[in-house]
């Protein structure tokens, strides 16, 4: 016997898919409007499988933040890693590009879309990152 599964548009592949176009999206459930991201196939609040793409607005504010002071190879420390609050409440970590005396709770960013970085043993994916709004 055969069968067939219908897998939801809603998946992290798609996910990375949309990101390198430099569209920065998340799920909305059909049935209980809750807005999942990282998106997922399933509404993790009501088990709906009627999720649609809805894009996020580029622009948020720092809630927390670290310094990295050891790095991968790839990476050169000190660099800043953040949390970054959207205007619907989605959170989203990414690295400031900005110097690291400027960094502060509250800080305005722009969220930015990078090509991804070749490490061994790893997929390569776009780069979600930070720049202070002007």
């Amino acid at each position: 016997m055969e069968f067939s599964i219908k897998l939801s548009e809603t998946t992290i592949e798609n996910f990375y898919r949309k990101l390198e176009e430099g569209k920065l999206v998340a799920a909305k459930c059909s049935k209980c409007g809750v807005i999942v991201f990282p998106p997922r196939p399933i509404c993790p609040s009501c088990y709906s499988e009627s999720l649609v793409w809805i894009e996020l607005e580029k622009e948020g504010e720092i809630i927390t933040y670290t310094i990295i002071h050891v790095a991968p190879p790839s990476l050169k420390p000190p660099y800043v890693v953040a949390v970054v609050k959207l205007k619907n409440n989605i959170k989203i970590i990414g690295m400031l590009k900005e110097d690291i005396d400027k960094v502060k709770v509250g800080l305005k960013v722009k969220i930015e879309v990078e090509s991804g970085e070749v490490m061994e043993g790893w997929p390569i994916r776009p780069k979600i990152v930070f720049t202070a709004v002007k």
